[in-house]
């Protein structure tokens, strides 16, 4: 408790007075102005004091939590923006977006590139397919319209199932080169494509090619009754398209692999002529992924893959194909039935002995040359081999064939007329 007439007073118990030391006397106002700046820069200066007196230790513990968590949010920010990126990635798929192909200008297009190939307009292919009308085949990726040109020639017209939106300049410089591909090809057992339709409105892109007007091989194996294909017709088509292969495998540089190689690609003339048509090449273009980082399964614009590797390993692909087509010749059986599977693992059972070769001939073929049978027999298995390294080139089996095989015009006519006497006696 306070005294009621203290002498002395603490001078921390005077808040706003002046007193600084025992003496109680007042003092003029100045000179506690001036003390009061005295006391308030005395007790700064002791802060400052205390402030600089912070231990070392502590300085550079805090250094090192500071640069830690600046580390941590770095890395955390870096992996969150590739995380961001691959899904974006997965998400965009085969495509890399753009408005249009005009705007991607990270590949140049040479304007130039199509100047050999003629052009043909789009109005002129409507007017030649009955304003597209008739459809002849279609998948996901395009349309096979069948059309009449104004000289009366029958044409193919292959139109691309694809968006402007999707199309970038990279896939605009693929198809301009593919269609410089396809154009040089010139053999008499692949079907010439005639010109190209390239327009921005609307928006499409297409490849004609010549129609052989007798359908495919398919549907004469398959959908009909097969009278017309008598053996040595058969074989005369099978060294047709052996000579075909080679002609695109080895006499063309760089070699050129069928796409898709299938009886229902290998359409027939009048004369039933066999033509090579690649109508599912384009299934590359618009459906495999990584074409924006060049990434193309058929190998020719492959940026990541090894070209080489990629066309070496269509090459024997067509090499199997042509084993599979060999065997519904003389078989006649489809490439996949309910009824008996797969047609290279039922065959399989008849190829390891000679005597079970009779067993692969197609009942409707009542004249089946038993040494051609041997020779077609003995190149299936080499064309179906599982190692593709160990199938050989299409060189090999089309000498083969040609040695062992007589189709000269003379045998076809003969046992073509045989096969429709075969024929009436069968159907009577």
């Amino acid at each position: 408790m306070l005294h009621a007439n203290p002498k002395y007073l603490n001078r921390l118990s005077l808040v706003g007075n002046c007193f600084e030391n025992n003496d109680t006397t007042n003092r003029p106002d100045n000179q506690c102005e001036n003390s009061q700046k005295g006391n308030e820069s005395s007790r700064v200066d002791g802060n400052q004091q205390k402030s600089f007196q912070q231990p070392l230790w502590l300085l550079i513990l805090e250094v090192i939590t500071a640069i830690s968590l600046l580390t941590v949010l770095t890395l955390c920010t870096i992996a969150g923006l590739r995380r961001c990126k691959a899904r974006s990635s997965r998400n965009s798929g085969t495509w890399t977006r753009a408005i249009s192909w005009k705007e991607n200008t990270v590949i140049s297009i040479d304007d130039d590139l199509l100047a050999n190939v003629p052009k043909i307009s789009r109005q002129e292919l409507a007017e030649a397919c009955e304003d597209f009308s008739n459809i002849i085949g279609s998948t996901h990726d395009t349309v096979v319209y069948k059309g009449t040109m104004k000289d009366g020639s029958e044409i193919a017209v292959v139109s691309l199932s694809a968006s402007v939106h999707y199309w970038t300049s990279y896939v605009e410089l693929y198809f301009q080169k593919e269609v410089v591909e396809m154009a040089r090809l010139s053999h008499e057992n692949v079907a010439k494509m005639v010109g190209y339709s390239k327009e921005s409105d609307p928006f499409s892109r297409m490849l004609v090619f010549q129609y052989p007007p007798n359908g495919t091989l398919y549907e004469h194996l398959h959908d009909g009754e097969g009278y017309q294909l008598s053996w040595p017709r058969r074989m005369k088509i099978a060294l047709s398209i052996a000579r075909a292969l080679r002609y695109l495998h080895t006499e063309m540089q760089p070699p050129f692999a069928v796409a898709a190689l299938t009886s229902s690609s290998v359409y027939l003339t009048e004369d039933f002529s066999p033509k090579i048509i690649d109508f599912e090449r384009w299934r590359a273009l618009l459906t495999k992924p990584g074409l924006s980082s060049g990434s193309i399964v058929n190998g020719s614009f492959n940026n990541i893959i090894d070209s080489r590797h990629r066309r070496f390993m269509d090459i024997q692909a067509n090499t199997f194909a042509f084993g599979v087509i060999l065997l519904e010749l003389i078989s006649g059986r489809a490439p996949v039935s309910k009824d008996t599977g797969d047609l290279v693992d039922w065959a399989r059972k008849h190829l390891d002995q000679t005597e079970e070769f009779i067993k692969l001939v197609d009942p409707k073929l009542m004249n089946a040359n038993h040494e051609n049978l041997g020779i077609v027999c003995n190149v299936v298995n080499l064309c179906i081999d599982a190692e593709p390294c160990r199938r050989p080139s299409m060189n090999m089996i089309t000498a083969i064939l040609e040695e062992g095989i007589d189709t000269s015009p003379a045998t076809v006519l003969r046992d073509s007329s045989l096969a429709w006497a075969e024929a009436e006696i069968a159907i009577s």
